[in-house]
């Protein structure tokens, strides 16, 4: 699972849903294919790393992959059945915010046909529609 080495403070809040349209990271960069999210939404480190690791066993680690975001945001949570109060919960797990447009992965190196089956067996495991894209500089 991705979550940073280090944070200033321990917990923090999740702040609001985003909404709108990526101003940065809605590019292609490094590959010449990407997953780029349609909707926006809240991606977790499982479901990012499950993606990841779908990709990387379709590709058969042929291609090279980038991960574009990172889960930097902690949710907590409490455990069930307990009263109210004695302060916020511990660190449940991590989560990522997506505004629509935004690059999830790339992958380089590797045919358009190989891409687009990886892209699919991940696109299952995130909980934000997504579409493929093509680098239009090649």
């Amino acid at each position: 699972m991705l979550f940073p080495n280090k944070t200033k403070y321990k917990k923090s809040r999740k702040g609001k849903y985003p909404t709108g349209i990526a101003l940065n990271g809605n590019i292609i960069q490094f590959g010449t294919f990407a997953i780029k999210a349609i909707e926006p939404g809240i991606i977790t480190s499982n479901q990012l790393e499950s993606a990841r690791k779908a990709i990387v066993r379709k590709t058969k680690r042929l291609g090279k992959l980038w991960i574009r975001i990172f889960p930097n945001i902690p949710v907590t949570k409490k455990p069930i059945e307990i009263r109210m109060g004695k302060g916020k919960g511990a660190v449940d797990h991590w989560i990522c915010k997506l505004n629509s447009g935004k690059i999830i992965f790339e992958l380089g190196d590797i045919t358009q046909i190989q891409a687009q089956e990886a892209f699919d067996y991940a696109k299952a495991k995130l909980s934000v529609k997504t579409s493929l894209i093509l680098n239009k500089f090649i």
